[in-house]
């Protein structure tokens, strides 16, 4: 093994006596913010700011990112394995050994008697922000090797990834807005400047937009409130909730039907669209929607009209009865003007780690849940059916339950029956850092290290980011005799077989090993073994897939003297050299496990102020920093890349909440959606910038993409490299049997009969949307002091008609088909009348969490119903849902 030097480290080493400044990236969102971390000579942190050199976040930080270290050291953080005694319902902490001893003893008999498929597994969206999340997770879905695999994801973007997966043969090639270099943004039901931004990796959200606007460009928000983000939009349309395929079925009808397509990409099914398209006329729309009916046509010249143009829909399109038709409707949009995989337009990030090889196209419901019959996705089942499967006698009953960074009890549609699910499993095991709602139902809780004991590095967020770059962080402190959140993993991987190793044998490098030598072999590299960087075979693994993706130096060495079938070989230093290694990782180096889906996958694989001046300890201080930016001028230039200070990680295994793991997951292949595609985003980069100009200094000189990347490259580049802007990568990532976008799927296209029939039906009085907010991240940040109180609250948002008209004080009933709360109201003109508004991730009353359980608001998932899903993903729905409000 070859050493490797670490030129980001600090001269003082962890646990000497004078504070020190480390570097690394906030796992707690999207967004891949930098940031410097104070610790003092106890480890503790004192101070957290953005860090100004980092290429993509430029300095940028949420209140959230602020407030790390109070998350990493909060006192009822669990440090050590929990046992439940069932008889007493008492908990008591045990070593490592007697918990996967318990486990080891109790689980595996479970699958002896009634199979494998009496086993569950849940995975929260924390897993998408981990390094073990993505390389060690899968080493536990193959040791249950069981079908009853369950996920966020199927609570949030899977019918982004079916569409996608579905129009170009990989659910994992998601288009994202080109934000830095666009003219007209349309958002769909998304509110990044909560969210910090969701399939769309983007660091300063608000700075973007607004130097999308000073550049002389358009945002125009869709919502049926008129968030944070629309204020900052040009134009702000309200939207019933769930009609947003309608509005985007009528842009496509006017497109058609004033000759307004351009479409530069080669693709199947025009003909079926412009038909399935014709019945959504700008009447029908604005009676289905309540958007005008001149202003569909309008929004269809606009798009067609500028000069670039992207469309855009997140989680409030996508957790709706028609989530996956808007998102198809989306990429439509984007391929008819002429903006699909484009400059300005929408186009497909390109990571730096080697990730997931597929070599058919993605097909959806291989199989079917038990008792609904739901379709699986991506080798998944929807969560809306994971209560049936718990709670339905007979063969396949789920009868044992793996939860990993995951809070299904608050996040999950019928929550109250997945409560009562989970409290009559045979036998339960959870990974994670509180005893929450879902977790007190565990028989064993498996806690990981602190945030800063843990390695980061974004495997899957990267994915989506609106500028191709990658950043590796070491530990900021050092393990005191625990395990890591890698080890745990494994060693639960090995428990839940009933399997041991010999006295003395480590669980991660036995796994490690096996899984570099399969990638070797299959890289045809396997004389290579020593030449792998790292001071663990976890870090030896991060090298490899570095060295092995696009921009790797052993890609590039292969790529210059081996052809891609089909073509003349390519010299590395190309700028086609990366569209070379996409072309030929289906063949050469897709590593080890072969699937039914065809899936060679990867085994097992800010702020303070503007001048970063001052530490942002404070998230309130944070958060007003973030308003400001909304108001004042364009993202400030990245600070100079000197003085660089140590390199940091971790990522916590917080609970999973209603979240979107940012990649979702990809079961079929046993692998995180997302090993690989890293990308990173210049906020100024729209600004004077000519579309094929990339950062010649940060990606190797005279505009072509660096060929050098290993470890050590990252580790001498700890604020982070920038890889450059989004490049057009089509036809070559398609998947499809006809390498075209496949623009008239047959499954989405029978769904439009389901939507024209919707039209029949009379809208409700009264529907729930969800909110995001800035400071709370789905469930898990509720125990952090400086993040409850001030605009964090769980209110019901109602308009002032609303509550004149039924007669409303200060609290209300809200009932649904599937339960009822009583709420605070909170009277607000910036939401529709008819719309009301209420946030996700509350309902810790009876917590074991105080902080929480002092602001515990109610739960809005006792009023959502696990029996609406989106047909053809699954998915969960959380907006649009019937309700009526009664005075309290």
């Amino acid at each position: 093994m070859t050493p490797v030097t670490n030129s980001s480290r600090t001269t003082t080493p962890p646990g000497a006596d004078a504070p020190r400044t480390l570097l690394r990236t906030c796992p707690l969102c999207e967004a891949v913010c930098g940031l410097e971390i104070t610790l003092d000579a106890a480890d503790h942190v004192t101070a957290v700011r953005g860090d100004q050199a980092d290429p993509f976040s430029r300095g940028f930080i949420c209140p959230k990112g602020a407030s790390l270290g109070q998350l990493d050291e909060d006192p009822e953080r669990l440090t050590a394995p929990m046992l439940r005694d069932r008889a007493t319902n008492r908990w008591r902490a045990v070593s490592w050994d007697e918990a996967f001893g318990v486990i080891a003893d109790r689980l595996p008999p479970i699958a002896a008697e009634h199979g494998n498929q009496a086993l569950g597994l849940y995975l929260g969206n924390p897993n998408a922000h981990t390094v073990a999340g993505a390389l060690y997770v899968p080493l536990l879905i193959r040791a249950l090797a069981t079908r009853n695999l369950f996920s966020a994801s199927t609570a949030d973007q899977m019918p982004k990834q079916v569409a996608s997966g579905l129009m170009y043969g990989d659910p994992l090639t998601v288009a994202v807005p080109d934000l830095d270099r666009t003219d007209y943004l349309l958002m769909l039901g998304a509110n990044p400047l909560e969210s910090n931004g969701s399939l769309c990796t983007a660091p300063d959200f608000p700075g973007r937009l607004k130097a999308l606007r000073k550049r002389g460009g358009r945002l125009v928000v869709v919502d049926p409130r008129r968030t944070r983000t629309a204020k900052l939009a040009d134009e702000h349309l309200f939207v019933r909730p769930g009609s947003d395929a309608y509005l985007l079925f009528g842009i496509v009808r006017a497109l058609f039907a004033e000759g307004l397509t351009t479409v530069r990409v080669g693709v199947r099914g025009l003909d079926e669209v412009r038909t399935a398209a014709e019945p959504f006329t700008p009447e029908v729309v604005a009676e289905r929607t309540g958007v005008p009916a001149e202003t569909v046509p309008r929004l269809a010249r606009e798009l067609a009209a500028a000069p670039t143009a992207a469309v855009y829909a997140r989680i409030g399109t996508c957790t709706a009865e028609f989530g996956t038709l808007t998102q198809w409707l989306v990429d439509v949009v984007n391929v008819l003007t002429g903006n699909l995989d484009s400059p300005g337009g929408v186009m497909f990030a390109e990571g730096a780690a080697l990730g997931i090889v597929r070599t058919r196209p993605f097909r959806l419901g291989r199989w079917n849940s038990r008792v609904r019959g739901l379709p699986e996705a991506m080798g998944e089942l929807p969560v809306a059916t994971l209560a049936d499967e718990i709670l339905t006698p007979g063969t396949g009953q789920i009868r044992a339950m793996v939860t990993v960074a995951g809070n299904p009890v608050l996040s999950a549609p019928s929550s109250a029956r997945l409560d009562e699910a989970f409290a009559g499993l045979d036998f339960m095991v959870s990974v994670d850092r509180y005893l929450n709602e879902t977790t007190r139902h565990a028989d064993v809780i498996l806690p990981p290290p602190r945030i800063t004991q843990s390695p980061h590095y974004d495997f899957a967020l990267l994915q989506f980011a609106v500028r191709n770059y990658a950043r590796y962080s070491r530990p900021l402190v050092p393990l005191a005799g625990e395990p890591s959140e890698a080890e745990v993993m494994a060693r639960l991987a090995l428990a839940v077989t009933g399997q041991e190793l010999a006295p003395g044998m480590d669980p991660l490098a036995t796994v490690d090993e096996i899984v570099i030598a399969g990638t070797l072999h299959k890289a045809g590299l396997a004389d290579r073994r020593a030449d792998l960087l790292g001071d663990n075979t976890t870090e030896q693994r991060v090298d490899l897939m570095l060295k092995l993706g696009p921009y790797g130096e052993w890609t590039h060495e292969r790529s210059a003297t081996t052809p891609v079938p089909g073509e003349p070989a390519r010299n590395a230093s190309s700028p086609a050299a990366s569209d070379a290694h996409t072309a030929a990782r289906t063949d050469s180096v897709a590593p080890a496990t072969n699937t039914e889906e065809g899936a060679n996958s990867h085994p097992a694989a800010g702020f303070g102020a503007s001048t970063g001046s001052e530490p942002a300890t404070d998230p309130a201080a944070a958060e007003a920093w973030t308003s400001s930016r909304e108001n004042e001028g364009a993202p400030a230039d990245p600070a100079a890349n000197s003085g660089a200070v140590a390199t940091p990680a971790a990522t916590p295994t917080a609970d999973g909440a209603n979240s979107y793991p940012a990649a979702g997951f990809d079961a079929s292949t046993g692998l995180e959606s997302g090993p690989g595609n890293l990308r990173a985003a210049d906020p100024g980069a729209g600004e004077g910038r000519a579309s094929s100009d990339v950062d010649a200094g940060s990606v190797g000189g005279g505009g072509v993409p660096r060929t050098d990347l290993n470890l050590q490259v990252l580790l001498d580049n700890p604020h982070g490299i920038d890889l450059g802007a989004l490049r057009p990568r089509l036809p070559g990532l398609l998947l499809t049997a006809t390498r075209q976008v496949e623009l008239a799927p047959e499954a989405l296209l029978a769904d439009v009969e389901r939507l024209r029939a919707r039209l029949a039906d009379p809208a409700p009085a009264m529907v729930l949307v969800g909110r995001r907010q800035l400071r709370s991240n789905n469930s898990w940040l509720h125990n952090v002091p400086p993040l409850v109180g001030g605009s964090n609250r769980c209110t019901l948002h109602i308009h002032p008609e609303d509550v004149a008209r039924l007669g409303l004080a200060d609290k209300a009933v809200v009932k649904s088909a599937a339960g009822a709360v009583t709420v605070d109201l909170e009277p607000t003109g910036d939401i529709m009348p008819g719309v009301v508004s209420l946030p996700h991730g509350w309902g810790h009353a009876g917590s074991a969490q105080t902080v929480a359980r002092e602001h515990a608001g109610v739960n809005a998932n006792v009023l959502t119903d696990d029996s609406l899903v989106d047909a053809p993903s699954g998915n969960a729905v959380f907006n649009g849902v019937p309700v009526t409000i009664t005075p309290a």
